[in-house]
C-alpha cells in the first residue's frame, strides 16, 4: 500500500474574500482552487466564516480525489501596507478541513511583511512631527 500523498493548502483570507488553493508538495502544480465567489453569490458574504467553511469542504473533497490526506496549511493576509491579520474566514476554513478528514501537519503564516516599502494611506500615517 502506498503512503498517502502530501500537499500544500494556501489560504488567502482578506476581510472581503477568501481564496483556497491546493498544490502539490513542491507548490508548483495547482491541483484545485476555490474562492468565495464560486460558493456565495452575494458580494458582502464572500469573506464570511460560513463561506470559508464551504470552500474548505470543496477543497477537501478534491484533495481526497487526488489521494492527498496530509497537508501543510499556509495562511496569508493582505499584507504589505494593508492589514497583516487574516480575515475571519481563515480559522473557519482550517476547522472545516480537519472535520472533512484532512490531516494538518503544520500551519504557517505567509503574510508578506514590508521592510520599509510603500507609503501608507493618509489616514494611517501619524500627523505628529
Amino acid at each position: 500500500m502506498t503512503p498517502p500523498r502530501e500537499g500544500i493548502i494556501h489560504i488567502f483570507a482578506s476581510h472581503n474574500n477568501t481564496l483556497m488553493l491546493l498544490t502539490d508538495i513542491t507548490g508548483s502544480e495547482t491541483l484545485a482552487k476555490c474562492t468565495g465567489g464560486i460558493v456565495e453569490k452575494s458580494d458582502h458574504k464572500h469573506g464570511s466564516p460560513y463561506t470559508a467553511m464551504k470552500i474548505a469542504e470543496i477543497i477537501a473533497e478534491k484533495a481526497k480525489e487526488k489521494g492527498i490526506l496530509n497537508v501543510i496549511v499556509k495562511v496569508r493576509a493582505a499584507g504589505g501596507n494593508k492589514s497583516t491579520s487574516p480575515g475571519k474566514g481563515s480559522e473557519a476554513a482550517i476547522r472545516s478541513l480537519t472535520r472533512n478528514g484532512i490531516r494538518i501537519k503544520s500551519i504557517e503564516n505567509a503574510t508578506p511583511v514590508p521592510h520599509d516599502g510603500c507609503r501608507k494611506k493618509k489616514k494611517f500615517r501619524s500627523k505628529k512631527g
